[in-house]
């Protein structure tokens, strides 16, 4: 069984009043254990050999993408899993889209870690469409996780939202200020993605990632973080959740979300 787990960590792990969350970060991961770790929010991580000493701590091999505005973002690897290519997806979004390929028993396995804009629903709505035009040039095994910043469709969320700060609750609305922006999302599933947390029917009903005990007061309880995959390798899902267990609830203002996939190194 191969695990695939998405997390933003929150600026780097390290907070403006000086709090320094890695250790917990640390802890959570070495106790999920994943096989690939798709990280978001690395600020810092590009620099000083910060990557490289977290992604050790935790026995991984570690791939940044650099952000032109925002923060990095990084594919993650355990050995023996095996790494074919990796780089970044080529367009200008607001944070980053990190690619690792690695060889599966089923074939090649992209993993794409991303963070998409979270001011803007317009900018969303085209980071998605560059998402889904690298998903389909990957091939059949393709999984997009990150932060996307998005609510899901199909889901009323009129009272969720009506708690927020004004300042906040702009960042989830169309421009008519009434209509809930779930583009990006929708965006991915029209071209073919399969968002895992309903397809597996989670254990928890809503599989919200935000806020957690830490922080989070830009959020009301929402599902902003995805495991969205190709049909392929849905059909290969076996269970996902959201890790709200140790660490994980002071460890970041979100919590990882971790699916396990019928699937062993090639």
């Amino acid at each position: 069984m191969l695990r695939v787990m998405t997390w933003n960590i929150r600026t780097g792990g390290r907070d403006r009043d000086g709090l320094d969350r890695l250790d917990r970060i640390v802890a959570v991961v070495a106790a999920q254990r994943p096989d690939v770790l798709a990280l978001q929010e690395l600020r810092g991580f590009d620099r000083g050999g910060l990557l490289a000493d977290v992604a050790g701590r935790v026995g991984m091999v570690p791939h940044l993408a650099r952000s032109c505005l925002g923060q990095p973002v990084a594919v993650l690897v355990r050995p023996p899993l095996r790494v074919l290519s990796a780089g970044r997806v080529r367009r200008p979004f607001h944070h980053a889209a990190a690619r690792a390929v690695v060889d599966t028993s089923a074939g090649p396995l992209t993993v794409v870690s991303t963070h998409l804009d979270p001011y803007s629903g317009g900018r969303r709505r085209m980071e998605a469409d560059w998402l889904a035009v690298a998903a389909r040039r990957a091939g059949p095994l393709t999984l997009v996780a990150g932060d996307l910043n998005t609510l899901e469709p199909g889901v009323d969320h009129t009272a969720r939202l009506a708690g927020l700060p004004d300042r906040y609750r702009r960042r989830h609305l169309c421009r008519d200020g009434r209509t809930v922006d779930t583009r990006a999302v929708s965006r991915l599933i029209e071209a073919g993605l399969v968002d895992l947390w309903p397809h597996l029917g989670g254990a928890e009903p809503d599989g919200l990632t935000v806020p957690t005990r830490h922080g989070g007061a830009e959020f009301a309880a929402m599902r902003l973080d995805y495991l969205l995959a190709t049909p392929a390798v849905a059909a290969l899902a076996r269970q996902v959740r959201v890790v709200r267990d140790g660490a994980a609830d002071r460890a970041s203002d979100h919590y990882p979300v971790v699916a396990d996939l019928e699937l062993a190194p090639g």
